[in-house]
């Protein structure tokens, strides 16, 4: 389970600075990935978000939309150590964790020495995730979970920040492997990226069919990145935000104590579980810091409610064969979740903390 998100100390100025600088860096980082990749803004700001949460994120797209091109750029505008892992049916656990080899020390006694694998960046890219066996798959939940591996019977921390970014193809099933469901439950988003639009990809072959290649500035490094890490999770969330995604995650349940809508027992096998509701409330605090917000509103909540959920509802044969998806339930609940008094937000006096009424 992740750190409860409910709870926080009250706001110092040291906090409001940080918010502040937090939505100049979001500002400059999508500045410059921009001189890579073209559009796919609500793509870079989920990552962000994932990021700056502390969560891991599960890409989806059909080939050629950039998505390794995307995680690379952002790599490099936050200074952190990148990593590719490409996932093959004949990959190992060891090819990705490590392994232990024997050396001989300098005083000629032969020992176990640790040769550390590619999970050891700041910046994963599990390439094609479901292309590998899931013993392969499984190698990455201790990493992604504990922020440790353990080779040899002996454990070794991973380097902070660290995060996971994988990506699959969804409509190439041959010869793929399935995520399990306690695997994406541990990926924070599942994010679709779709296809540009026609100026986007017009602006596209322009800029990769010339002989220009745009340099990426820094913008943050790794120990800038674990300070507003710390922040987000300062961000205060009232109580009738956190109760609003227990809620909207509730309902997708069925079973005991469990009052869904008639749509949701129509179409849903199984709902999500309480790690829906905390990225629910993390995620709308780094959404509401990367807008200059040191509060988090429900619109927050309802805006990142799709890649948090998407891949926790298990959908029934009834949703498949009337085509039915994930995320038209995810909508429906939404629209079926009015705010209530959730917009009211202590008379208006909490936006004024960052002297603004911005409530993007």
């Amino acid at each position: 389970m992740t750190e409860d998100a409910g709870t926080t100390a009250p706001a110092t100025d040291d906090d409001l600075e940080a918010v502040t600088r937090l939505n100049a860096a979001f500002q400059s980082i999508r500045s410059e990935v921009h001189k890579q990749i073209i559009g796919q803004d609500q793509v870079l700001e989920q990552l962000l978000i994932g990021i700056f949460s502390r969560g891991h994120c599960l890409l989806e797209g059909v080939p050629g939309l950039a998505k390794t091109l995307m995680i690379r750029t952002v790599a490099e505008a936050l200074a952190l150590t990148f990593r590719r892992i490409q996932f093959t049916p004949d990959l190992m656990p060891a090819d990705v964790v490590g392994t232990e080899v024997i050396a001989q020390s300098p005083s000629g006694d032969r020992e176990f020495k640790f040769l550390p694998g590619p999970i050891f960046g700041n910046l994963i890219l599990a390439d094609e995730i479901n292309r590998t066996p899931p013993k392969t798959q499984a190698a990455l939940l201790e990493a992604m979970q504990e922020r440790q591996v353990t080779v040899g019977g002996r454990m070794h921390k991973l380097g902070e920040p660290f995060f996971v970014l994988a990506t699959q193809n969804p409509i190439e099933q041959e010869g793929t492997y399935p995520l399990p469901e306690a695997q994406l439950d541990r990926f924070m988003f599942n994010v679709f990226v779709e296809y540009p639009s026609e100026e986007e990809e017009v602006h596209i072959v322009r800029a990769t069919t010339s002989d220009q290649t745009p340099k990426i500035n820094h913008v943050l490094n790794g120990s800038e990145v674990i300070a507003l890490q710390n922040i987000v999770r300062r961000v205060p969330a009232a109580e009738h935000v956190v109760r609003y995604a227990t809620r909207l995650v509730r309902m997708t349940r069925k079973g005991k104590g469990a009052t869904p809508p008639k749509f949701i027992n129509d179409y849903i096998q199984w709902g999500a579980g309480p790690r829906a509701s905390q990225f629910l409330i993390l995620a709308g605090k780094a959404r509401a810091v990367l807008h200059g917000r040191f509060f988090v509103t429900t619109q927050d909540v309802r805006t990142v409610a799709a890649p948090v959920l998407r891949h926790r509802l298990l959908t029934n044969f009834t949703a498949e064969s009337e085509g039915i998806k994930p995320d038209d339930i995810v909508a429906r609940l939404i629209n079926e979740m009015p705010p209530e008094e959730s917009e009211v937000l202590d008379g208006g006096k909490l936006p004024h903390l960052l002297g603004s009424n911005d409530r993007r």
